[in-house]
């Protein structure tokens, strides 16, 4: 094992009581009134979906389609966000300004620590313009250009064909002081029929700019966990793209609990038949937090299986939580399975959280797609049960939460992070509760 480090560098799925119910048959979704698993339903401040089938007409489908975002290197064919274009509007665009400016990486702003396993080649760079940079992701956003652009070596992970990597790649990432700026730009690859695992911990504070780039090999086996675990004055926006080969899977986690204002977008892109992707996101906001994850799951290609769950949990003033799930079928796309859900609970008064699922399907031959929503808070009932039964009020709130997040949690196989999220919903859990 090496380390190096550098600076500046219809479907079966069960469905809960209590959720909003999208399929993909054409039917109006339907909000259910019952609670789940002990939350009380809220009245979220938004809870929409979108379900766009190709009896919409071309000319509606051409205007709302996800396909239809512009991807470009060049700053200029990007816009400086604003609340009015879609991609934008949940966000608050004044606390992250200095993520719009074309600003090159401060001198030691932003610390990278390298670990590769034993069996995988050393760390190594790629130019701008040097493959396999830049054949996964192309950016969709202001952000995602100046990062690309402002960073002339990228970061390069590979695990070779054939390997079966024990150990994860670790990258560990480190601010060096809230009012630093920085840009990263990473490349993760799994050759064919290889499998690895990548862990990418963000920690300390700045104002970073970040791609992460996911070439999963034809055959290939990849994880990616990645955990924003920033102080709580740090800026942070990345996007994420994966590109899957034949046959090939990407568990990919995105765990947020840290830092000022966060903003993941995810995209993954299917190019071949067979390949499956698993998206899982666990969050938790705190008072004045702003918290955003997007994803785009795009079936492009035949006989491919997408599952989206992520949960977050919000508590204290101005909490803010958005995700926004884009799932588009494409018309070659027959035989696509997908299912999509995102679940808030809500712990104490102030707290926002926004959740949009979205569905495009172009092609009837499909085995199965559907999403749900849900945002709830804690049940008066279930905790007097609860209390009925011997166990303390605290510790009756601290089950339910636990048991909120504890499905998640277990999908992720790395052992020491699995104890780290538990005992960093505890410490949040510990700050409400006094």
């Amino acid at each position: 094992m090496t380390t190096s480090t550098t600076e500046g560098t219809e479907t079966t799925q069960e469905r809960s009581d209590g959720e909003i119910v999208g399929g993909a048959a054409g039917a109006a979704p339907v909000a259910a009134r019952a609670t789940i698993d002990g939350l009380a339903p809220v009245a979220p401040q938004l809870e929409d979906e979108r379900l766009t089938l190709p009896a919409d007409g071309p000319a509606k489908h051409a205007a709302t389609s996800r396909a239809a975002r512009q991807r470009s290197f060049e700053l200029g064919d990007h816009p400086v966000p604003t609340s009015k274009i879609e991609e934008w509007r949940f966000t608050p665009l004044r606390r992250f300004t200095s993520l719009f400016q074309d600003d090159a990486t401060e001198d030691g702003a932003v610390d990278h620590a390298v670990t590769v396993p034993e069996g995988a080649p050393e760390a190594s760079t790629l130019a701008i313009g040097e493959a396999p940079r830049g054949t996964a992701l192309v950016p969709e956003d202001l952000t995602a250009a100046i990062a690309s652009a402002r960073t002339a070596q990228a970061l390069h992970l590979v695990a070779p064909r054939n390997a079966e990597l024990a150990e994860p790649f670790r990258v560990e990432i480190t601010g060096r002081g809230a009012d630093r700026r920085a840009n990263g730009h990473l490349v993760l690859e799994t050759e064919e029929s290889s499998t690895a695992t990548f862990v990418l911990n963000h920690t300390g504070s700045a104002q970073y700019a970040q791609n992460v780039e996911m070439i999963v090999g034809d055959n290939s086996r990849m994880t990616v966990i990645a955990l924003q675990d920033w102080d709580d004055d740090a800026l942070h926006i990345s996007t994420h793209h994966a590109k899957l080969g034949r046959d090939a899977k990407l568990k990919h986690i995105v765990v947020s609990l840290g830092g000022s204002a966060v903003r993941v977008n995810a995209i993954g892109e299917f190019s071949a038949p067979g390949a499956e992707l698993e998206n899982t996101g666990l969050y938790f906001a705190d008072e004045n937090q702003f918290l955003e994850h997007r994803l785009f799951v795009d079936h492009a290609a035949p006989n491919c299986t997408s599952d989206v769950a992520y949960k977050g949990a919000l508590q204290g003033q101005k909490a803010r939580s958005v995700w926004v799930g884009d799932v588009l079928i494409r018309k070659e796309a027959e035989g696509t399975s997908t299912y999509e859900l995102n679940r808030n609970l809500v712990l104490t008064e102030g707290a926002r959280a926004d959740s949009v699922p979205n569905l495009e399907i172009e092609t009837g031959e499909i085995e199965g797609a559907g999403h749900a929503a849900a945002t709830g808070r804690f049940d008066d009932e279930q905790l007097f049960y609860l209390r009925a039964r011997g166990i303390p009020e605290k510790e009756a709130r601290r089950l339910v939460v636990r048991g909120f997040f504890a499905e998640l949690i277990q999908k992720i196989d790395v052992p020491e992070i699995r104890e780290h999220l538990f005992e960093s919903i505890e410490a949040e859990l510990t700050r409400s509760m006094n």
